[in-house]
């Protein structure tokens, strides 16, 4: 990733961006002896103003601070510091859509909108404290592993806002914070559970789940009855059963595209993974997922705006799992069941990890040697068991898919 770059003159300096674009700034302490704070004063654009004057403008702004002024901090007083919600937008805006993947965007977005902005959002970005970030991150510990990336992203957040001067060097109010522990969880569906998630699925494209309505409470009345219950869109639909065919990664299926689909040859061509390029084998019930969905935009899983894809299964997935009688299941849980399924079936790890699309080093050098067949069979294999007890069938008994040898702990099934 190419990074901002300063050139330094004793007299002037040029800041020079990851696009470019160069800037004549001045560099100063503001304020006696070396622990003075480091400031950075943008004087103009190069070219938009000759050097001998930008040269002129920086010798008056070294005599103010020989005077003991401080004009970029005067400066950022008089623009104004944002709130931390307008933070949050400028940084989503000019870094993160910028420069990260579409998934990890996305993550972004989430936690900045469901998190950080409702409880932080209306403080000054200058004047936030560790002991609110530190508040906000307490009152998660229910789920640590979430708490632990909001301070990862607030942490990001505000590396960007000094490298950009919207705060001052160094104000990072994240830094500091004791993270929680957090331990690997291991959780797959057994074919009880998958059968029960089926006909939730089935119940709620179809008919609805309905709901469950005190009919003693007096806000009963208002729920017209005819409208109680939750149906949901047959392309969240597609999009679990996707995840349970496929054993993919949330965001590849959200985020697949119609012209990454190649249903003669089988697969899934997706440019960009976490992984990086990625093939994924598409099994018989995951192509007849796909023949029976409508094409209606750019997206196979699209949004409220056909153009675009759609944010998130939590409402759906929420509304089965309550119906189905789970709880505690993650939809990242569908990609472990795909891999228990497979370890239950005999298949070795490389086999597994290639069907995933995991592209470490020392793991491909074991299954390098190996081409589509087999991989094609053990999709079949896996996704074949899979659709049987999501139809209430009884495969075999699954294997749960552990990692105990030390010779294996180089795998990561994410």
């Amino acid at each position: 990733m190419v990074r901002e770059t300063d050139i330094w003159r004793p007299d002037l300096g040029e800041r020079v961006r990851p696009t470019g674009a160069k800037s004549y700034v001045v560099v100063y302490r503001a304020g006696a002896g070396r622990g003075a704070p480091m400031r950075r004063y943008t004087i103009a654009a190069v070219g938009k103003i000759a050097p001998e004057r930008a040269r002129t403008r920086a010798k008056v702004i070294l005599g103010a601070v020989a005077h003991g002024h401080d004009p970029a901090g005067q400066k950022t007083t008089e623009r104004g510091t944002p709130t931390v919600a307008e933070l949050v937008d400028r940084f989503m805006v000019d870094h993160v859509r910028a420069k990260r993947k579409d998934g990890t965007a996305e993550f972004y977005r989430d936690v900045l909108d469901r998190i950080v902005k409702p409880a932080l959002g209306t403080a000054k970005a200058d004047k936030l404290t560790r002991v609110q970030v530190s508040k906000l991150h307490s009152s998660l510990a229910e789920t640590p592993f979430q708490a632990n990336r909001v301070l990862a992203v607030v942490g990001s957040m505000y590396a960007f806002a000094a490298r950009t001067d919207i705060v001052a060097e160094g104000t990072h109010p994240a830094r500091g914070i004791e993270k929680f522990k957090e331990s690997r969880r291991e959780r797959f569906l057994t074919s009880d559970e998958l059968e029960r998630i089926g006909g939730a699925i089935r119940e709620a494209e179809t008919v609805g789940i309905a709901w469950t309505v005190d009919e003693t409470k007096p806000t009963a009345k208002h729920v017209a009855k005819e409208k109680r219950s939750t149906r949901i869109a047959p392309s969240a639909a597609a999009a679990l059963r996707l995840l349970l065919f496929t054993g993919c990664r949330l965001r590849e299926i959200l985020h697949l595209r119609w012209q990454h689909v190649d249903i003669e040859r089988g697969c899934l061509f997706l440019p960009d993974s976490k992984s990086g390029r990625k093939t994924v084998i598409l099994n018989a019930p995951a192509l007849s997922v796909l023949n029976n969905l409508e094409w209606i935009g750019p997206y196979v899983v699209p949004g409220d705006d056909p153009e675009m894809p759609r944010h998130d299964l939590k409402r759906p997935w929420g509304a089965i799992t309550k119906r189905a009688g789970l709880t505690g299941v993650r939809l990242h849980d569908l990609r472990h069941t795909y891999a228990s399924f497979g370890a239950g079936s005999g298949l070795g790890l490389p086999i597994i990890g290639r069907l995933l699309g995991h592209t470490q080093a020392v793991t491909t050098a074991r299954y390098a040697h190996l081409d589509n067949d087999p991989l094609r069979r053990a999709s079949e294999s896996i996704a074949g068991q899979i659709a049987a007890a999501l139809d209430g069938k009884r495969p075999p008994t699954v294997t749960p898919f552990r990692r105990k040898a030390a010779r294996w702990k180089m795998h990561s099934y994410n």
